[in-house]
């Protein structure tokens, strides 16, 4: 049989058998340094994909994947998800106890790990951060802080947004290989989850807005074009979005129905 087309078995198993991870021989890294084992990493992506999708909303779903790295990769004392979108403001969250000071003066300055993994689309490692010359403005909230290393991973996000997921560590050396692809499998696997859920909020918000502007031509009787327009033009004098001017219009109609 050709070696192309060669199909290798899984061994059977006996009933009540299970597969359990192989003996730590001496020598091997304690577990807590080590990366899941494949059956716990698709473990950790479906409860992952259960808890994004779960959410609200996508910035509540932003929350919720910073939240779930710090508990999945140890070693992890923050996570800071930070997303560019074009012409929008910077969007960003965090979890963890460390590292907060490093965060607001990496947005400060425009400049840092993750900013830099957002910009460059490249995987950026740094093993000590207070002594690393990329960043040297954050090297002294980095030792305040008890922050070492710093592992920050591309985010991409469809619909025009692109970003980082970065994980601030107490310990330098950045992470071991198997926990650096376990960091970078949660991440692959939030950009789909991300991008269903931007769709979903971008659905929704079309809906309202489309029942808004049937409000506003009902209350004028203006054309579509022009009730968009003055939807628009509320927005822009009140500072908010068009789905939250949206919002309040269809609930004062239905107050006043």
């Amino acid at each position: 049989m050709p070696a192309q087309n060669r199909r290798i078995s899984a061994p059977k198993r006996g009933p009540g058998r299970v597969l359990s991870r192989p003996a730590r021989t001496r020598g091997a890294r304690p577990a807590a340094l080590s990366g899941p084992h494949a059956i716990e990493l698709a473990g950790l992506l479906h409860e992952l994909s259960v808890r994004l999708l779960g959410a609200e909303g996508f910035d509540a779903a932003l929350e919720r994947l910073a939240s779930f790295v710090v508990a999945a990769v140890p070693g992890t004392v923050r996570c800071s998800v930070a997303l560019i979108g074009e012409g929008g403001p910077l969007t960003c969250t965090a979890s963890g106890p460390c590292g907060e000071g490093v965060d607001e003066l990496q947005y400060a300055l425009s400049t840092g790990p993750g900013l830099d993994a957002a910009r460059t689309r490249a995987l950026i490692t740094v093993t000590d951060l207070a002594t690393d010359d990329r960043w040297p403005a954050l090297a002294e909230p980095a030792r305040a802080e008890g922050v070492r290393s710093v592992v920050a991973v591309p985010l991409d996000v469809p619909r025009a947004e692109v970003g980082a997921v970065s994980l601030y560590r107490d310990g330098s050396g950045g992470l071991v290989p198997d926990l650096l692809l376990t960091a970078m499998a949660l991440v692959n696997q939030a950009e789909v989850l991300l991008g269903e859920l931007r769709r979903r909020d971008e659905t929704s918000t079309d809906a309202v807005v489309d029942r808004a502007v049937g409000v506003i031509i009902a209350q004028r009787g203006c054309g579509v074009r022009e009730a968009y327009d003055v939807l628009s033009e509320t927005a822009q004098r009140l500072g908010l979005d068009r789905r939250a001017v949206a919002d309040r219009l269809i609930a004062a109609a239905a107050r006043n129905a």
